[in-house]
């Protein structure tokens, strides 16, 4: 158990009983009153976000973690099966681990696996920007190309995203994994 105070934005807390990533933390002290700090903490089990004023003198269970890098090898079902680049190790990832972002993995990417103290994986980390082959979209006319709309597109994994009218079937774009959205055109 630590205090508090001695926690920082980043940190993994076992919050009633579940694991919870520590998104923002800060001191108030407002007035008269006692101070405090409020917390605001994302679920990692459910992806629920918390908020919560710890006392300043409060300890929190803080879960001590251990990162490795894992290339991603192939889909099994429900699982993604990963391999520890150092001793070639194989585990199975249920597809909840990794999220929404997992319309984006590619065989061969390299994925952020956090363990806890206990060996149990709490979450599974995409490269915060892919870059991805659009397979299928519409042909757009030299009308469509001065607008500054938006047309769905097809990527490589099947996934379906919003792209600019000059995007044509072909070219390798920058998707934000986080959010979904198109970044910008990769030249090659």
């Amino acid at each position: 158990m630590r205090s508090i105070s001695n926690i920082s934005k980043g940190s993994i807390i076992r919050f009633r009983g579940e694991p919870h990533r520590i998104e923002s933390l800060v001191h108030r002290t407002p007035g008269n009153l006692r101070a405090f700090y409020q917390a605001e903490m994302k679920n990692i089990n459910t992806g629920r976000n918390v908020e919560y004023r710890f006392s300043a003198n409060d300890s929190v269970d803080v879960i001590v973690t251990e990162r490795k890098q894992y290339q991603y090898l192939y889909h099994d079902g429900e699982d993604f099966v990963m391999m520890d680049s150092e001793t070639f190790d194989q585990i199975h990832i249920a597809r909840e681990i990794i999220g929404d972002p997992v319309r984006f993995i590619t065989e061969g990417m390299m994925v952020d696996i956090v363990f806890a103290d206990d060996g149990s994986i709490l979450e599974a980390e995409l490269p915060i920007f892919v870059e991805l082959e659009v397979t299928e979209t519409s042909p757009a006319t030299k009308d469509d190309r001065a607008t500054s709309g938006t047309k769905p597109a097809v990527l490589e994994t099947g996934t379906e995203v919003n792209v600019p009218m000059f995007i044509q079937t072909g070219s390798v774009i920058r998707v934000d994994t986080r959010s979904g959205e198109y970044m910008e055109r990769v030249k090659k």
